[in-house]
């Protein structure tokens, strides 16, 4: 039941789907949704969830406070509470981080690949 906004980005994505894109269980994604009223996903009448992309950056959000920087629920609720606009902003910048270092690294396995296949000819 996924509706498409365009080519690449869906409307909605199951639980299932959204606990893969960041590794957890979805039990952790429901007992982050009665701790965090960001996280609000769409439900059915038969209660399976569908998650907005804003639901998404919430849940991306919750993870990089408490799965990356190791703060208790309790924490990264008040840290949201707080000082929501700065932690937001930090966390961009670590996810755009990561980004670049993948790209990094993709560079360099090509460059080694290239080296090698010329050391061998």
């Amino acid at each position: 039941m996924a509706l498409k906004k365009d080519k690449d980005t869906k409307l909605y994505y199951s639980i299932s789907e959204v606990a893969h894109m960041f590794n957890v269980n979805e039990s952790t994604l429901r007992f982050w949704e009665k701790e965090f009223d960001n996280i609000r996903p769409r439900k059915t009448g038969k209660g399976t969830r569908f998650y907005k992309q804003e639901d998404i950056e919430a849940v991306r959000l919750i993870y990089y406070l408490v799965k990356e920087k190791g703060m208790t629920l309790a924490g990264a609720r008040q840290r949201l509470k707080d000082n929501k606009e700065t932690t937001i902003r930090q966390a961009d910048i670590v996810n755009r981080l990561k980004q670049v270092k993948e790209e990094l690294l993709s560079l360099k396995e090509a460059f080694d690949a290239i080296d090698e296949a010329q050391s061998q000819s």
